[in-house]
């Protein structure tokens, strides 16, 4: 049973997202604000965050932050600020999805859904591959540089290794985006594959405006740009 964590100030709306997620099978934690919901991730292990933005104790971006810098776990935003701006910020600082509200049930079960099965795909390797100063143990989901730990989102995570898989190849970024999101790609903006490259560069890379590792081909797509080799 995958154990969920709402964190969601408006006290109907929760009730109901918790009541829909139980009748699916999952085990629900409901948290209504920002020091609640820091609370509960810090006292157990969820397989996935539903984080609304506006919480009346402080933004669902800070507390996005404070988990990137503890977990990887799945994080969908649930906002009601729907403009490109606040959406690709929040993809910007380590949410993995997001969801608009008001939204249709079945919408958001399959974005639930979607996350668990990718960051489950994700772990399900037991190879270590390594690039360049990278190294990546598949097996724990663990990422290095230079023997330090790097800490990506799911998504950027999943990204990673999709390059990884096919150094020296150039990729489409259509084709990239489709295997980012198992074909459910009408849930992301335009912009949304190049928020996740810019992070992962910025992790990755020793200069991320003159980068090593991913190459932008100008207007045909992306080459992971170093060997891999497999331990």
């Amino acid at each position: 049973m995958s154990k969920i964590l709402l964190i969601e100030d408006d006290e109907a709306l929760a009730l109901g997202i918790e009541f829909t997620l139980e009748e699916e099978g999952y085990e629900v934690k409901r948290a209504a604000n920002f020091k609640e919901g820091e609370s509960f991730f810090y006292k157990r292990t969820y397989d996935l965050i539903l984080l609304d933005i506006n919480l009346p104790d402080g933004s669902g971006y800070a507390l996005c932050k404070k988990i990137r810098e503890q977990s990887n776990i799945p994080i969908i935003f649930l906002t009601a600020l729907d403009d490109e701006v606040n959406i690709v910020l929040g993809l910007d600082i380590g949410g993995d999805d997001y969801i608009t509200k008001p939204f249709r049930v079945k919408e958001l079960l399959s974005r639930i859904k979607a996350s668990l099965r990718r960051n489950s795909k994700n772990s399900c390797s037991l190879k270590v591959i390594k690039s360049g100063a990278l190294e990546v143990d598949s097996a724990r989901a663990i990422v290095k540089k230079n023997n330090e730990i790097i800490n990506l989102t799911a998504q950027e995570y999943k990204l990673l290794l999709i390059f990884m898989n096919k150094p020296k190849t150039l990729m489409k970024r259509n084709e990239i985006l489709k295997q980012l999101t198992e074909g459910e790609e009408a849930y992301f903006g335009e912009n949304t594959l190049s928020v996740y490259i810019k992070r992962i560069r910025e992790k990755i890379e020793d200069n991320y405006k003159e980068p090593e590792y991913i190459i932008n081909q100008r207007g045909l797509g992306y080459i992971w740009n170093k060997d891999v080799v497999e331990d």
